[in-house]
C-alpha cells in the first residue's frame, strides 16, 4: 500500500498484513508504511487481510478476518464467539495452550525491558483446568434485555448461549435464558464452598467491563448466600459476593504459597498486608508470624470480611486507602510487605512510603505487568531490586496474567 492510500483509509477497510510479536493488551503487533498496527485474532509471523477497527494519528486496530500463512500454534476456538465483531472476552482461544503461555512470558519480559530496564526470562506456569475457570462472570444486558458479553473496545452487547471458560456452576444457571428487563447488568459468583450468587445491576448502573482481573461490580443480589465460603490456604475465608476474591479455583491458594515461599517470614516478624481484601495473605503472613498483621483496604465489604474472617490472629484491619493510611503506619515498622494492587498499580507514592518503611522484603502481587514495571522501576530508583518473579497463567484464553514479584534492598 502506497503512502497516499494509507492516508486514506478508514474504518472496515481491509489490509495485507505480516504479523509480528504479541504486545501487551491480547494483540500483536504489525506495520503499515510508518504506523503500527495492533492486530487481534493473529499470531506471530502469519500473513493475514486484516479489517481495520479503530484509526489513530500513529496507529491502527484491526481484526485478522483471513489467515494465509496459519502459525503452526494455532487452534479452533473452543467457542464460537471467540471471533472478530463478536465476544471481546477471550483474546487468545485462537493459540494454543503453550503458546498462550509463552505468548503472555514474551509480553511480561517486554514490559519490565521497556518500563524497568531489566532483561529477564519469564516463564508463565500454568493454572489448570484451561477451561470453566472463571468464578465470577458479569454479563452486560442489551436493549431488549439479553445477557451477553461486550465486543473487544466497545459497548456493544454481544447475546451469548454459553461462556466456555465460566464455572461449570455457572453455566448452569438459566440468565442468557432469562429477559433481564430492569437490569443493566447481571452477575454470577460460584464460590470454592459450592455456592452461587447472582446480583443484579439497575439501569444507570455504568459500563460493565468483562474483565476478569476487574473489581466485582456490586449490585443487589437477587439469589444465593449474602456470604460466600472460600477455602484457601488451610483456611476458610466468608466474602460476600460483592467483595473481591481470586477468580480462578487454584488462583489463592497458588498465590499465597508463592508469596509465603519468597518472603520466608520467621515468628516474631511485623507484616502490612495492603489492598488486603478479605484477608487472604494476613492469615497466611499471622499464621507463620504469630506476630502483629496490619490489613489495609479501601472496600468497606472487603474491611468488614477481613475483621470477620481474621478476628483469632494478630491482624489489624485498617479501613482506608492505601495511600492516604500508609502516612500513619510507620510505627512500628514492618519486617515484611504485601501487596496485591489493582490493575492500575500500587503507584509511585505507595511504593516511596513502603521504601521508606524499609522492611526485609516486599512481595507484590499483579495483575498487569505494565503497571508492574512501573512500580519496579521505580523501587529501583530507591535502592532496591527485583530479586525473583513467577508468573502464573490465572486468566486462561485471555491476555491477562498474574505474577508475583519479591523485592529486596539492594
Amino acid at each position: 500500500m502506497t503512502p497516499d492510500l494509507e492516508l486514506d483509509l478508514v474504518q472496515g477497510d481491509r489490509i495485507e498484513l505480516t504479523v509480528g510479536a504479541p504486545a501487551h493488551g491480547g494483540h500483536c503487533v504489525a506495520r503499515l508504511g510508518g504506523r503500527v498496527v495492533f492486530v487481534r485474532h493473529a499470531l506471530p509471523g502469519e500473513e493475514v487481510t486484516a479489517e481495520i477497527t479503530e484509526i489513530h494519528k500513529s496507529f491502527l486496530r484491526a481484526d485478522a478476518v483471513e489467515i494465509h500463512s496459519p502459525s503452526p500454534d494455532r487452534i479452533t476456538p473452543a467457542c464460537r464467539y471467540a471471533r472478530p465483531g463478536a465476544c471481546g472476552g477471550c483474546d487468545l482461544q485462537h493459540v494454543s495452550a503453550d503458546a498462550q503461555l509463552r505468548w503472555k512470558g514474551a509480553v511480561v519480559e517486554e514490559q519490565l525491558r521497556r518500563l524497568a530496564g531489566l532483561s529477564l526470562s519469564v516463564r508463565v506456569e500454568a493454572l489448570p483446568p484451561s477451561l470453566g475457570w472463571r468464578t465470577r462472570v458479569r454479563y452486560a444486558v442489551d436493549a431488549l434485555g439479553r445477557a451477553g458479553l461486550l465486543q473487544h473496545r466497545s459497548h456493544q452487547v454481544v447475546p451469548i448461549e454459553r461462556c466456555v471458560i465460566a464455572h461449570p456452576a455457572i453455566q448452569e444457571l438459566d440468565l442468557l435464558e432469562r429477559v433481564w428487563d430492569s437490569a443493566s447488568s447481571v452477575q454470577a459468583v460460584a464460590s470454592s464452598g459450592g455456592e452461587v450468587a447472582v446480583l443484579e445491576r439497575g439501569p444507570g448502573g455504568g459500563a460493565v467491563e468483562d474483565d476478569p482481573t476487574s473489581s466485582p461490580m456490586g449490585g443487589t443480589l437477587i439469589s444465593g448466600p449474602s456470604e460466600l465460603t472460600e477455602v484457601a490456604a488451610g483456611r476458610t475465608f466468608g466474602v460476600p459476593p460483592q467483595g473481591f476474591w481470586q477468580v480462578h479455583p487454584a488462583a489463592a491458594d497458588t498465590l499465597t504459597a508463592s508469596v509465603l515461599d519468597m518472603l520466608r517470614p520467621v515468628e516474631g516478624e511485623t507484616a502490612w498486608d495492603l489492598y488486603g481484601g478479605a484477608g487472604l495473605f494476613a492469615a497466611a503472613l499471622a499464621g507463620h508470624t504469630r506476630a502483629r498483621v496490619t490489613l489495609v483496604e479501601s472496600s468497606p465489604v472487603g474491611a468488614a470480611a477481613a475483621r470477620a474472617n481474621l478476628s483469632d490472629l494478630p491482624v489489624e484491619v485498617v479501613h482506608a486507602r492505601v495511600e492516604s493510611a500508609l502516612r500513619r503506619l510507620h510505627t512500628p515498622a514492618p519486617d515484611l510487605v504485601v501487596l496485591d494492587p489493582p490493575r492500575s498499580g500500587a503507584g509511585a507514592r505507595v511504593v516511596r512510603e513502603i521504601a521508606a518503611a524499609d522492611p526485609r522484603a516486599v512481595a507484590y502481587v499483579a495483575c498487569d505487568p505494565a503497571s508492574l514495571a512501573r512500580d519496579v522501576a521505580t523501587f529501583a530508583t530507591l535502592g532496591w531490586r527485583l530479586a525473583e518473579l513467577r508468573a502464573f497463567d490465572c486468566f486462561p484464553m485471555t491476555h491477562h496474567v498474574e505474577c508475583v514479584a519479591l523485592l529486596l534492598p539492594a
